[in-house]
């Protein structure tokens, strides 16, 4: 099956609105920090609920490339925008900063259910009972509804993308997406869906449901899509990524990326195709699903690189 045809089967699969206008945002606190300015700002979601998130701006005129951070899970609901931006939790997790440092624009929203967008209480104060609960809920009250988290999900973040595209400091032709586990499951979506991508990272989040089922592994709430494993699987994801670039990260012990070999082999004669072959970028290395230095590193140089080569 062709790309553009797999692609649209999925969008219509899970439902996926394939265009949002551009949402206003107002901005709700400003603060200048060393050689940019982040933007704490809100819009309006797919379901006319509000999107808290951070809008680093480099200083200068731009147009600047962008990226779109989507924050991990890491069983820390608590913790969303504010650790990619490096207010709090791993500095690992702070791409918003180093990417900013480099001249990107980035924008770094709460997910649903996450930091400021938990139903019953905001901020990065932990309330562990009800913070899965309420997630929880999120998840089976659209599945009964015939809907999933990850229409959600998906439709959220391509309005975000909306967002950058239309910022008149952002270069609309260099917009990509990066995130690690959770943050890396929404991009292997997003960017399979949004042709408009220019380039990903998904980082700890390559593995195939097939995988996950034989070995007994979780399967996070967005993931979980009525139907979707009989169908299709990640790696039919990847393939309509192609010919843009992607950054694929695994680790050996990483049961979230444990056959992201795999998914590679299989996707990559789709590259070939368009003569891309250099544009799936797999690098699997040695230890956990946690990030390290070594591979934060290599992510932000991926992504700085990638981003200069596209005109």
């Amino acid at each position: 099956m062709e790309k553009e045809a797999l692609r649209e089967q999925i969008r219509a699969f899970i439902g996926i609105k394939p265009e949002w206008d551009v949402p206003d945002f107002c901005v709700m606190d400003e603060q200048a920090c060393d050689g940019y300015t982040r933007l704490l700002i809100c819009y309006p979601g797919s379901e006319d609920d509000d999107i808290p998130a951070y809008l680093l701006v480099p200083e200068g005129e731009g147009p600047f490339p962008a990226v779109l951070v989507h924050h991990q899970h890491n069983g820390e609901r608590h913790l969303g925008k504010s650790e990619v931006c490096g207010l709090a939790g791993n500095p690992l997790q702070a791409f918003g900063v180093e990417l900013v440092k480099r001249g990107f624009m980035v924008l770094a929203p709460d997910s649903i259910c996450f930091e400021d967008r938990r139903p019953h209480m905001k901020g990065i104060v932990p309330d562990e009972k009800n913070d899965f609960m309420y997630h929880f809920n999120e998840m089976c009250y659209r599945i009964v509804k015939g809907s999933s988290l990850m229409k959600k999900v998906i439709d959220d973040a391509n309005i975000g993308f909306s967002l950058l595209k239309q910022h008149p400091k952002a270069d609309k032709h260099r917009i990509g997406v990066l995130g690690h586990s959770y943050g890396g499951n929404t991009v292997l979506f997003q960017m399979a869906l949004n042709e408009e991508i220019a380039f990903g990272c998904s980082s700890g989040a390559a593995c195939t449901y097939k995988r996950k089922m034989q070995a007994g592994t979780g399967i996070e709430m967005a993931e979980v899509i009525p139907g979707f494993y009989q169908k299709y699987d990640i790696t039919d994801l990847v393939k309509c990524m192609a010919p843009r670039p992607i950054l694929l990260v695994s680790a050996t012990e990483d049961k979230y990326s444990s056959d992201a070999d795999e998914i590679v082999s299989e996707a990559r004669p789709v590259f070939d195709q368009y003569h891309a072959a250099d544009k799936l970028v797999h690098l699997r290395y040695q230890g956990g699903h946690a990030l390290t230095e070594e591979r934060f590193k290599h992510i932000l140089d991926w992504l700085a690189e990638t981003a200069s080569r596209i005109s």
